[in-house]
């Protein structure tokens, strides 16, 4: 994605924002991790305020986005307010959220009674959305395609088998499958009511602040079936909420939607084509896992994939006239069995995990190897200097592997990304064993002429890949910081 020419240009257009909002200038300028998308995150701040700014070269999805917080905000839908835009809509700033998302929140305390309220708070944002707010859409705003319908529905199904289905070893009649999408396409695209949805409603997209839901990333919302979002938002993989969690939802967003006139439905009318598009949904993130993770190689979606199996592994048995098409059925029981999701399930780590802990360091060879402080010795030490430098151009020179006009760089005009999956595979092997055996130390270290750009990027990148995969802490130290050439 094409940025502005320099870092500062998006920093100085944040700092003039905030401080056309606040009424003074951010003190501190951070730059976000990025997920799926390739809109780019900073939170901005000072000892009064704080706010998030985002950068997204795509106009029309940014004016979508603004259409629907506009419309959202007016109907009383949780969602951040924007506060300012520049000129060329490519950058803006809008409400901070925090960190603590549903799915965090699950993560953190588990299956309690707060969680349960959070994710039924969350449903009811979610009502208001698709049937208060959903009344008013001029669809005409959407960025992408207003509707899902039988094409959008086939271009899902298409996602599954090329990205994800076409990538695994196991045989099928592509010509009758390609027959049976098209025909389950044409019959989920007939299926009524159409309202507003959400699209990619799951908890990731959901932030909690003071114990009410925010909802997020909502600039795909388009003209469809109500039954995907509660789908989306009940059959998240990672999430794995336990049957009876998942009908105790259910049966509140049904009950719920019985007091809005407009919404009113035959309960199992309604049951039926939700399980439907559970279905869908389950091979439509199939499909995402697959190119962000197979090819992409992004760990977050590959780490999605063994329990994205599982559910659709569930759903089968559940639903054993579902899909009601031979050739589809069978290449999915063939997909979801126990042999293929042993492929991609991370290995089960003991109790001693927590006892782990991972060092990762960027350092200059010039001043030497870091000192192991600790008893275990050993780990590793990558060397970054078969990289082509950024130092060496006067426009990286002053800047390090934190800063974005760098990384790009490395990412799209060195052999970075190659020398990464290399030290990614080899970090794996000893970090499963050192989990495994109970071992609490490892060091990773990463060296550069400079310690500054390249070793520094890599440093970085290694230590999101291991919280990642293995959801585990890993603390990151640049040992030529004082050094830094910034000015």
């Amino acid at each position: 994605m094409a940025e502005p020419k320099t870092k500062v240009s998006v920093n100085e257009t944040l700092e003039q924002l905030f401080e056309t909002q606040f009424g003074s200038k951010p003190t501190v300028i951070e730059t976000l991790p990025v997920s799926g998308s390739d809109r780019k995150y900073y939170r901005l701040s000072n000892e009064l305020h704080k706010a998030i700014g985002t950068f997204n070269n795509h106009v029309a999805e940014n004016n979508s986005y603004f259409y629907f917080t506009d419309l959202f905000l007016k109907h009383g839908v949780h969602v951040p307010h924007v506060y300012q835009k520049s000129k060329d809509k490519k950058v803006y700033l809008q409400e901070d959220l925090g960190d603590t998302s549903l799915f965090s929140k699950l993560q953190q305390e588990g299956l309690t009674p707060a969680v349960k309220t959070a994710y039924l708070k969350a449903i009811d944002e979610l009502i208001k959305l698709q049937w208060v707010a959903g009344t008013e859409v001029n669809y005409e705003q959407c960025f992408t395609t207003s509707k899902f319908d039988e094409k959008a529905i086939i271009q899902d199904l298409l996602y599954f088998k090329y990205y994800f289905a076409d990538l695994q070893k196991v045989h099928y009649d592509k010509l009758d499958i390609l027959n049976e999408m098209e025909e389950w396409s044409r019959e989920l695209g007939r299926i009524q009511p159409q309202m507003l949805m959400f699209r990619d409603f799951q908890s990731r997209n959901i932030m909690m602040q003071n114990g009410q839901p925010y909802l997020i990333d909502y600039q795909g919302a388009m003209q469809g079936p109500p039954y995907y979002d509660i789908a989306s938002l009940l059959w998240q993989a990672k999430a794995q909420l336990p049957q009876d969690w998942k009908e105790e939802l259910l049966r509140h967003y049904i009950t719920k939607l019985q007091t809005i006139p407009s919404a009113r439905m035959d309960e199992l009318h309604f049951r039926k084509s939700y399980t439907q598009f559970v279905l869908l949904r389950l091979l439509q993130v199939l499909g995402a896992y697959g190119f962000r993770g197979l090819i992409e190689k992004k760990p977050h979606f590959l780490s999605s994939i063994a329990p994205a199996l599982k559910n659709l592994e569930q759903f089968l048995s559940d639903n054993p006239s579902l899909p009601a098409y031979p050739q589809l059925r069978k290449l999915l029981e063939n997909i979801s069995s126990p042999q293929l999701q042993a492929q991609y399930t991370l290995p089960e780590l003991p109790k001693q995990q927590h006892n782990l802990n991972i060092q990762v360091n960027s350092f200059s060879y010039k001043n030497g190897y870091p000192k192991d402080k600790t008893e275990h010795g050993g780990g590793f030490v990558f060397d970054c200097r078969g990289i082509l430098n950024p130092g060496r151009f006067e426009e990286y020179k002053h800047l390090t592997g934190q800063n974005e006009l760098v990384q790009d760089f490395l990412k799209n005009q060195t052999r970075m990304n190659e020398f990464l999956e290399h030290v990614y595979a080899v970090v794996s092997i000893n970090i499963d064993d050192y989990l495994a055996r109970g071992f609490d130390q490892l060091i990773i270290s990463f060296g550069c002429t400079g310690g500054q750009h390249r070793s520094v990027f890599a440093a970085e990148q290694v230590t999101a890949y291991i919280k990642n995969k293995y959801a585990i802490e890993a603390s990151v130290a640049h040992l030529n910081k004082k050094k830094w050439i910034l000015e």
